[in-house]
C-alpha cells in the first residue's frame, strides 16, 4: 500500500466517525435523558424561543446519525463493508446530518409576519 491523499483522506473520515459518534449520541441523549435543550435548533449560537418543542427532532436527527456512525465503526473494524460503501455511507451521513440541523435551526427561528408592512 502506498500512502498518498488517498489514503490519508480514507484515514481521515475512518477517524473522524469516532468523535462525530460520540457527540452525535450524547448530544441525543442530553436532549432525551437530561432534558437539556441548550443545544437544540441554535442559529448563531442562540437557541430558538421555544426549543422544547424543536427537541424531538434535533434528538432524532442526532440520534440517527450518530447511529449510523457507530454501525459503520464497527462494520469497517469488522471488514465486512467496502471501502467504496463505507465511505458513501458515511460521507452521505455526515452531509443530511448537516443540512438536517441547518434546516431546523433556520425552521425554529423562522418569524412569520416579521417583513410585513406596518401601517
Amino acid at each position: 500500500m502506498v500512502f498518498d491523499v488517498s489514503v490519508a483522506m480514507t484515514w481521515i473520515l475512518f477517524l473522524a466517525l469516532f468523535p462525530m459518534a460520540f457527540f452525535w449520541l450524547r448530544r441525543a441523549w442530553r436532549i432525551v435523558m437530561r432534558r437539556d435543550f441548550s443545544e437544540v435548533a441554535l442559529k448563531k449560537g442562540v437557541p430558538p424561543d421555544n426549543p422544547e418543542k424543536w427537541a424531538p427532532y434535533e434528538m432524532a436527527i442526532n440520534f440517527i446519525a450518530g447511529t449510523v456512525a457507530a454501525c459503520l465503526i464497527v462494520a469497517v473494524l469488522m471488514g465486512s463493508l467496502e471501502y467504496e460503501t463505507w465511505s458513501a455511507i458515511g460521507g452521505i451521513t455526515i452531509w443530511c446530518k448537516f443540512f438536517a440541523s441547518f434546516g431546523l435551526s433556520r425552521q425554529a427561528h423562522l418569524k412569520l409576519g416579521r417583513y410585513t408592512s406596518q401601517k
